[in-house]
């Protein structure tokens, strides 16, 4: 039976906040997996940042590093640069993907590229992170995000019904010029480290 006409507007609105429910609350990712959704993220100027893509420059930075002084991106300007965002130090992905990395430094110097961790963590942290497990890549410190959010990675996570704001695991190829060769989104660790090595060694020789 339809509704009574008084009842009309609010049916509509009613069903219209349903769906509105039904559509932010779908997770098709597999059990006990975490989603991501992107954060809108503006300039200083207050202008939306378009996502990076292949071919785009690299957005520049100049950060605190472990064991002191600082990193300062277009300071590598003329060799590849692999740069790997990571959530945090100390867990337990974020240690096999340092750890991978770091066993693999030696390859990824002989293809001529550069290795840079980079988490919101401080370098004092990271000061810690690499005596714990004896990691050898470098890591940037970003504790105010400024880089995380420059390339898009300041994001909605959700985990078990949880939503909350972190650092997407991500890694970007920039090659010679400062242009980005590769991205790789929403990293899974295993192997991780082998194929970046194998985009290096696949970049054009200069």
């Amino acid at each position: 039976m339809a509704p009574e006409p008084d009842l009309f507007v609010p049916w509509q609105l009613l069903i219209h906040a349903i769906f509105r429910f039904a559509a932010s609350t779908v997770d098709e990712s597999p059990s006990g997996s975490i989603s991501v959704q992107p954060c809108p993220v503006t300039s200083n100027k207050g202008f939306a940042m378009a996502d990076l893509d292949m071919g785009d420059k690299a957005p520049d930075f100049d950060l605190p590093r472990d064991g002191g002084g600082s990193l300062r991106l277009s300071g590598f300007l003329g060799r590849p640069v692999v740069l790997y965002f990571y959530p945090q130090d100390d867990t337990t992905s974020c240690t096999s993907e340092a750890i991978g990395f770091s066993a693999l430094k030696p390859e990824f110097e002989k293809a001529g590229a550069a290795v840079i961790g980079l988490s919101p963590d401080s370098a004092k942290k990271h000061d810690k992170f690499k005596a714990k497990h004896g990691l050898s890549v470098d890591l940037a410190a970003d504790e105010e995000k400024k880089a995380i959010e420059a390339y898009g990675l300041w994001v909605e996570k959700q985990m078990y019904g949880r939503r909350y704001m972190g650092v997407e695991r991500a890694t970007f190829l920039i090659g010679a010029d400062g242009r980005i060769a590769r991205i790789w989104r929403k990293v899974r660790v295993k192997g991780h480290a082998e194929a970046v090595l194998e985009a290096v060694r696949a970049l054009p020789r200069r």
